[in-house]
């Protein structure tokens, strides 16, 4: 359970919902091809060619504020490998490994799968724990392992990872994200007590051991 399939976010600067599909993982071949991670279950309609993905790199990426699009995507055993405009060959390829690709939105659009939200859907709800409100969800921040969501307490923000064991209920009706995190992971654990020194024996008292 998490957001990972057809994830949506609202960005300040762009009012509608985009929706992150997949991640560029590496090089395939010799002409320009590359291997996908879908981050979606329907590529049939989201991998379309003449499709247009915009691109979610580092900032001193040749491709940051670019988009890029979709001439046709394949299957190498049981692999998605997309073939993109402007990327000619592997080098140019290689210079787009990790990229997250990111579409627009339909605001009206809704998750098919019981056990998936958008973002937007989740920013802003109460966090309990043990039926006690601990904080709100103030973002989410995605990353290739997994996603996190990041939790506005009283003590500040905090990284819960957004899986079942520690998420185990999400109502967005109610409002309510319930959380049962492992210790440590909202409060430091007390420190180990310390255990006493055994006192030196001196080569006197050495001696005389059996």
């Amino acid at each position: 359970m998490s957001p990972v399939n057809d994830t949506a976010v609202i960005s300040a600067a762009e009012p509608q919902p985009q929706l992150r599909v997949g991640r560029l993982t590496k090089a395939h071949g010799l002409k320009g091809a590359i291997k996908l991670e879908l981050f979606t279950d329907d590529p049939g309609r989201r991998f379309v060619p003449g499709a247009v993905f915009t691109l979610q790199v580092p900032t001193g990426s040749s491709w940051h504020g670019k988009t890029i699009e979709l001439v046709e995507l394949r299957w190498y055993n049981q692999h998605a490998v997309g073939f993109f405009k402007d990327v000619p060959d592997r080098e140019t390829a290689e210079t787009l490994a990790k990229a997250i690709l990111w579409i627009d939105q339909d605001s009206a659009e809704q998750p098919d799968e019981e056990d998936a939200w958008y973002d937007h859907q989740l920013v802003g709800l109460a966090v309990h724990r043990d039926g006690v409100k601990i904080g709100t969800i103030a973002r989410l921040e995605h990353l290739p392992a997994q996603d996190l969501l990041i939790v506005k307490t009283a003590s500040g923000e905090v990284m819960v990872p957004f899986v079942k064991a520690i998420v185990p209920t999400v109502d967005v009706k109610t409002g309510i994200v319930t959380i049962t995190p492992p210790p440590g992971l909202l409060e430091e654990l007390p420190d180990e007590p310390e255990l006493p020194e055994e006192p030196a024996t001196s080569e006197a008292e050495a001696s005389e051991l059996p």
